[in-house]
């Protein structure tokens, strides 16, 4: 079995390929753009057997004809807050088109990121079984997301097996490399040990209480158990959610990082950025019906139990790659 994975020095990438090396499978192409960033890191303990960078890979990806099983995409630019949507467009939408024809070709599966953001303010709920034609992203990286879930849909030739998940507000170890846009957790576990406090952001909606806002928190190995299970059920395609099915608030996150501390709590709420205002998501919460529904029967980690395992297990022990 040879499988490429993009972004296979990032946060989530990087886990894959940990989870791929626990399965037994180390003939693994990692493509990515480390460049004089510190995602080397994240590849000292993972076995494989090339680098590439990205913008040689395309141009090299006939080689891989007939070589691989597998294209797991999670190589994309992921910030929220981008702005340049012509490199949005050739990175997110362009750069996968190109490799769901090379899956196509070849007969081999496609598993990729898209995204929650997709759903944009959640106005017509965060069910995948919905008409995605209808959804309207509230940022450039939500939309170009948007994009390809729409151009796949219109396919009459697709990979063998083609999966795009929709990936909630993911967290977990080797996410050290994302700045601004790392978890909350990561940024609230710096400065409790910095300064003892976690600061969040105020409402601007009367019903929801500051630190009430709400996301479906999904720990990174949950992301890996899932991605693991669409490999081993090739029958299986589509547009599936992945969060916890449950929505917590970041109120109870903050109390779960003290908590993994043994620290009593202290939580600050400050006033959220104008630019941010009008594209900000009180409430995300993944429908996981259709993913349960296609055979997968595993738990996920609650909030409690997965901030835990990463404070405890990760951020305490010298911020430690999984």
């Amino acid at each position: 079995m040879g499988v490429i994975v993009t972004g296979g020095a990032g946060f989530i990438g990087s886990c894959i390929v940990r989870a791929l090396n626990d399965a037994g499978i180390e003939d693994i192409v990692i493509v990515d753009d480390i460049a004089c960033t510190e995602k080397w890191k994240n590849l000292r303990n993972k076995r494989y057997t090339e680098y590439i960078h990205k913008k040689d890979f395309l141009a090299q990806l006939p080689r891989f004809a007939g070589k691989v099983t597998h294209v797991i995409h999670m190589g994309a630019c992921s910030s929220t807050t981008e702005n340049d949507f012509d490199y949005l467009y050739q990175n997110n939408f362009a750069f996968t088109k190109a490799l769901w024809t090379f899956c196509a070709e070849q007969g081999i599966s496609f598993i990729y990121a898209s995204s929650a953001a997709t759903y944009g303010d959640g106005a017509l709920g965060f069910s995948d079984r919905m008409d995605i034609k209808g959804l309207m992203p509230l940022n450039g990286y939500g939309y170009s997301k948007q994009i390809f879930d729409l151009w796949a849909e219109k396919q009459t030739v697709s990979p063998a097996q083609h999966v795009g998940f929709k990936f909630f507000n993911v967290y977990g170890p080797n996410e050290y490399c994302k700045g601004s846009m790392a978890s909350v957790i990561l940024h609230g576990y710096r400065t409790v040990k910095a300064e003892g406090v976690i600061r969040l952001f105020k409402s601007y909606r009367p019903e929801y209480a500051d630190g009430g806002q709400l996301r479906d928190f999904v720990y990174v190995k949950d992301i890996c158990s899932a991605v693991l299970f669409m490999m081993e059920h090739p029958a299986v395609s589509g547009l599936f959610n992945l969060g916890t099915g449950k929505a917590r608030s970041f109120a109870d996150l903050g109390r779960s990082i003290f908590a993994a501390l043994g620290l009593p709590e202290h939580i600050e709420y400050i006033e959220m950025p104008e630019s941010l205002r009008s594209k900000y998501q009180y409430f995300t919460e993944a429908s996981m019906d259709k993913l349960r529904e296609a055979g997968y029967t595993k738990p996920f980690y609650s909030l409690e139990d997965g901030a835990r395992e990463y404070v405890q297990n990760y951020l305490e022990k010298d911020f430690a790659v999984w």
